[in-house]
């Protein structure tokens, strides 16, 4: 029940459906509709899987929502290499680990980088269990578990902004451009919240034509998306600064990333321990509610120095809670529950 504060529950409901005013909730919401009801088009069929993600991008560019269309054989081949992320050091050693035994400087191209740091690699795949190693002599030979597969198809890249200001429109609209102009993303959109107008003042923006807008409206059980504009399909090599070979070893990059934490990883920078911490369902996604300031906090706002931190109590861990913790560990689990579902579409 929503606003209970007891070592019973910690998980309720709001009754409008929408996650407030701050962008953080809104872009959990869609990041929840994403994964249900991705691609936002009926007439396009498809029968990939769409593994979500929040706040991931490159050093100049981070998008609030990535979305990676999966192949669902390839998805289910992905589970060999574990939950987490294979980093790109861990993917240098993974992609090109032979099906028989071979030395690793044999097998492995040329970094580009010392042997070492390569080395090192091979020792942290092997401790991961997505490589086999064995020595012979002083060498280090390697054998892969299992081929990596070919499993992310497209990348779609989306900036939620609730509130299309015009002066956040111009910000947007020079981030879009970059969007375009490097073609990492396979598409590029804008999702805003419907405002009742005729037009919606997204589409009288000076944002790029080959950006799609995602207009999303609330009710109880989740946002219904309408697509106001469709987006352009962005061509890969109209952008030099990278080769084909860099910009594709960056797109595998981003979905190891997407794969590895989800958009449900926002409760590990929060603090599900404090006694006021909650999730509350709204439009379909669990969004976070402080019951002490009685709002959807950010992540930002719910951190270690927040003046209304209080620890949970110890009586909320042993009355009915596995011994590890109390609700706030009971959070993280159901989460982590969720995310691992993602990840194995026949779970």
């Amino acid at each position: 029940m929503a606003g209970t504060r007891s070592s019973d529950t910690r998980v309720g409901t709001v009754s409008d459906g929408a996650p407030g005013d701050a962008e953080f909730g809104f872009e959990l919401v869609t990041c929840r509709w994403a994964e249900r009801a991705w691609p936002p088009d009926p007439d396009r069929d498809t029968d990939a899987v769409p593994v979500v993600a929040r706040q991931l991008g490159t050093q100049k560019r981070r998008w609030d929502t990535v979305i990676v269309e999966a192949d669902p054989a390839g998805l289910s081949a992905r589970a060999a290499f574990g939950e987490r992320t294979l980093d790109s050091d861990l993917l240098h050693v993974v992609r090109h680990a032979p099906a028989e035994w071979a030395w690793y400087r044999d097998t492995l191209p040329d970094p580009g980088y010392p042997w070492r740091y390569v080395r090192a690699a091979v020792h942290r795949a092997a401790d991961r269990g997505v490589v086999e190693t064995r020595r012979a002599g002083n060498r280090i030979e390697i054998r892969q578990v299992a081929p990596y597969p070919d499993w992310v198809r497209r990348i779609v890249a989306v900036e939620n902004k609730p509130d299309l200001s015009a002066s956040a429109a111009r910000r947007l609209g020079d981030q879009l451009e970059h969007d375009v102009t490097t073609a990492l993303a396979d598409e590029v959109w804008v999702a805003t919240a419907a405002t009742g107008e005729t037009v919606e003042p997204a589409l009288l923006e000076d944002l790029p034509v080959e950006a799609g807008v995602l207009v999303m409206a609330f009710d109880g059980d989740g946002p219904e998306a309408r697509v106001a504009w469709h987006p352009s399909a962005l061509d890969p090599s109209a952008d030099t600064s990278l080769s084909a070979a860099e910009k594709a070893t960056t797109r595998l990059e981003l979905a190891e990333r997407a794969y590895g934490s989800g958009w449900r990883s926002y409760v590990e920078t929060m603090r599900p321990d404090c006694r006021w911490f909650e999730l509350r369902s709204a439009s379909g996604a669990f969004v976070p509610w402080c019951a002490a300031m009685e709002c959807h906090q950010t992540a930002g706002a719910c951190a270690g120095d927040c003046p209304e931190f209080q620890p949970e109590p110890p009586a909320w861990r042993t009355r009915g809670w596995p011994i590890e913790g109390g609700p706030g560990k009971g959070i993280q689990r159901l989460l982590a529950r969720r995310r691992r579902r993602v990840r194995d579409p026949e779970e």
